[in-house]
């Protein structure tokens, strides 16, 4: 390497470097190409020891590859390995060197420069004797540095072969060597996190077939049904994935729902609240109709399924059948609004129903139109048995009497302008005027306004059985519960649809009669009579019952109690009058009432 004045050197120089650099470029590794560098400084550019220290991710430096001609005994440069130096220090150290190009040159003068957290070997070897000898405590670096100018790591290279500092061609030379060092390194340190890339993209792909395996498993192999619904473009509702419980649960074959939406299979009375069911953690308890004809009772629970980058991609819906349980509540519903003898309503369902009938404001007089066209007609009843509800009074642009409205219900449609959302019309119900030839309280010839026009309303007779008491003494508590039983069914058939009919206790009735007027009223009243006067057959005998009926009018404005007081009061004055029970000294009737 000395006789550099000799053009065969130079070439067999040239050589060594172009094998060594194919040997950097062949590495597989980032750890190989570090070792092939520290390979080639020492066999092709005549150094004894050479060394790298690498920059880590948090920028201080680590001797990571180490490569002696001939093992120190005393363990040589490869104690360094795996020691660190701060970036600061290495900065410091490259600004005081001698700058020999690319190069940095430490005379072994200036080792003051060196700071202790730097890793440093000084081996063995003769003292200078010329200026230009090798002195054992120099240092020759060659920094590394990417193609967009950062420290990638610093070779250091030790004791010259010849002995000598380098001269100019090996200076040139280990530049070179250095730079397709930083790219070999470069490509390597790439080639590294492309290996960490695809090792991270392959698990996690695994991750994501095993969870898709998983999903897929659980939701074709749930005992419930689940659904997944499309969100977005022109199948937006439709079902485009069930399993195997919901066909099941619908009695529908796959293909078949697939077409379908929830919308089309929503009991129509249950639509508003599907669309009312938010999708996010949304939840709804409805009917769906079933292959035969017939609707289930489910659950439903959404959950969206969201993309990291799309946003929402399609809605998970969880299908649980509720049917015996809404069975068994509907059954306890039943239960405790019903006569468990009799099937009727019983005194709470009765009641229940004149609270959604009767609002506390009295009807005003003046406010009926009865008789106009567009009156409304609740359940198809004349328009003479109502007048609106003075709430529409004063609202410009509103009629008060235009729209399908009724008792129980609301304006279809929403409500009116200035109403607000929520606002549910009631009609009132308003008592009917007594009247007539020798009428107690005004004759029609003489009414006028809208007392003229209200003559039909709410009836309500009160029914109390005669001579059950005898039955219940004579034949036992079971044939008076067979009474009662015949009783409540001869009721029912006599009464119009719609019409209430319910077992107040013991041997009272009472039916609600809607729309009616008081002639209609007395009408009825003498078509449960004769319903329940012929005799009935009970254990093989024939038993009769008579009954006595009060005629009472519920409005608006009166209590419940009021109501069925009043209706009370008029079957007790029928009763009175021919000769039925009366009255004891407390004011309590004096036959039984069984219960």
């Amino acid at each position: 390497m000395e006789a550099e004045s000799e053009p065969y050197v130079r070439l067999a120089t040239l050589r060594t470097l172009h094998r060594v650099v194919a040997d950097l470029n062949a590495a597989r590794s980032l750890a190989g190409t570090l070792q092939a560098v520290v390979e080639g400084a020492v066999h092709g550019l005549g150094f004894d020891a050479a060394a790298v220290s690498l920059v880590r991710p948090d920028g201080d430096l680590v001797v990571a590859a180490v490569w002696e001609l001939e093992e120190s005994p005393m363990g040589g440069p490869s104690v360094l390995l795996g020691q660190v130096g701060s970036r600061e220090s290495w900065d410091r150290l490259l600004g005081v060197s001698d700058h020999w190009g690319t190069l940095r040159f430490l005379p072994y003068d200036r080792g003051w420069a060196v700071a202790s957290d730097i890793p440093r070997w000084i081996g063995d070897g003769p003292l200078p004797v010329y200026a230009n000898d090798w002195h054992p405590a120099d240092g020759l670096l060659a920094p590394m540095y990417s193609a967009g100018g950062d420290l990638l790591g610093v070779l250091s290279v030790d004791r010259p072969r010849s002995g000598k500092r380098p001269g100019a061609w090996t200076r040139e030379a280990l530049e070179m060597f250095s730079l397709q060092a930083s790219i070999a390194i470069g490509n390597a340190r790439l080639r590294a996190e492309m290996q960490r890339a695809l090792a991270r993209l392959e698990k996690e792909q695994q991750a994501l077939r095993a969870s898709e395996e998983s999903f897929r498993q659980a939701f074709e192999y749930a005992p419930s049904g689940m659904a997944i619904t499309e969100l977005h473009g022109a199948g937006r509702g439709q079902l485009t994935r069930v399993n195997d419980a919901l066909c099941r649960l619908l009695g529908r074959p796959r293909a078949v729902l697939r077409q379908q939406s929830f919308a089309d299979l929503v009991h129509p009375e249950d639509r508003a609240l599907l669309e009312r069911t938010s999708a996010e953690s949304g939840r709804a308890e409805l009917r769906l109709s079933r292959r035969d004809g017939g609707y289930q009772w489910v659950c439903l629970r959404n959950s969206i399924v969201a993309d990291a980058a799309e946003g929402p991609s399609f809605l998970l819906t969880h299908v649980e059948d509720i049917e015996d349980r809404k069975r068994h509540e509907l059954q306890l519903a039943h239960r405790a609004s019903h006569d468990a003898l009799t099937g009727l309503p019983n005194g709470a369902e009765l009641k229940a129903r004149l609270a959604r009938r009767l609002c506390a404001e009295p009807q005003p007089v003046g406010a009926a139109k009865s008789g106009e066209a567009g009156y409304p007609q609740p359940y198809g009843y004349p328009a003479d048995s109502y007048s609106a509800h003075t709430a529409y009074e004063g609202l410009e642009g509103v009629d008060p009497y235009a729209g399908p409205v009724h008792g129980y219900g609301s304006v279809e449609g929403g409500p009116p302008p200035g109403l607000g959302a929520g606002y549910g019309e009631h009609v009132h119900a308003v008592v009917p005027a007594e009247y007539g030839p020798g009428g107690d309280a005004w004759s029609a010839p003489f009414r006028s306004g809208a007392a003229a026009s209200v003559d039909k309303g709410l009836a309500v007779l009160f029914c109390d059985l005669d001579g059950f008491k005898s039955i219940n003494d004579r034949f036992g508590h079971n044939a008076g519960d067979s009474v009662l039983v015949e009783v409540a069914r001869r009721l029912s058939g006599a009464v119009r649809d719609g019409d209430t009919v319910a077992r107040l206790g013991g041997d009272e009735f009472v039916v609600l009669a809607d729309g009616i007027g008081r002639e209609e009223a007395k009408d009825l009243a003498h078509r449960l009579r004769n319903a329940i006067i012929p005799p009935m057959r009970i254990d093989g005998r024939a038993m009769r019952v008579g009954v006595s009926l009060g005629i009472g009018w519920a409005g608006c404005g009166m209590s419940i109690e009021e109501v069925l007081h009043t209706a009370d009061e008029r079957m007790y004055d029928e009763k009175r009058a021919r000769g039925g029970a009366v009255r004891g000294a407390r004011g309590e009737r004096s036959h039984r009432r069984a219960g």
